[in-house]
């Protein structure tokens, strides 16, 4: 069986810590795989607050959308613990971006899961996919070609 591959960069752009509620956590007594997404998305939503957007759909007037995503789980975490994100911009297209993220116990280091999301900007007024704003760029100090 093969497995999906997730090279992470050699450094972060942003880093974040989240801690592991006890709904996250399934039958199993340990983080649950959907929970994963769900503590990445909070980590996606403080990294973008943290270039000044104030949330997903407030992006230079465009939300993002999910288009695709992968994870890979490489250790059990549990109730309690912090989860430390680290995030990094990837693939910048002209309509949109991947993320990394590596989620690690932020006691031990150990990783946890590296994650990938894909991003594309979207309109929501005429409710169809839209190009990648300069400006966006310019917080990511990334020129536009």
């Amino acid at each position: 069986m093969s497995r999906i591959q997730l090279a992470l960069p050699e450094r972060f752009a942003f880093e974040t810590r989240v801690d592991i509620r006890i709904g996250d956590v399934n039958y199993a007594g340990h983080l649950g795989n959907d929970a994963v997404l769900r503590l990445a998305h909070e980590a996606r939503l403080r990294f973008l607050q943290s270039l000044g957007y104030p949330h997903e759909l407030s992006i230079e007037g465009l939300g993002v959308v999910v288009a695709d995503t992968a994870i890979c789980y490489r250790a059990e975490a549990f109730h309690g613990e912090v989860l430390r994100f680290g995030l990094a911009v990837d693939g910048i297209g002209p309509r949109g971006f991947d993320l990394l993220y590596q989620a690690s116990n932020d006691k031990t280091g150990k990783e946890v899961a590296r994650l990938k999301t894909g991003l594309v900007f979207f309109d929501y007024a005429s409710r169809k996919l839209a190009a990648t704003p300069p400006a966006f760029l310019e917080r990511l100090g990334v020129t536009s070609e």
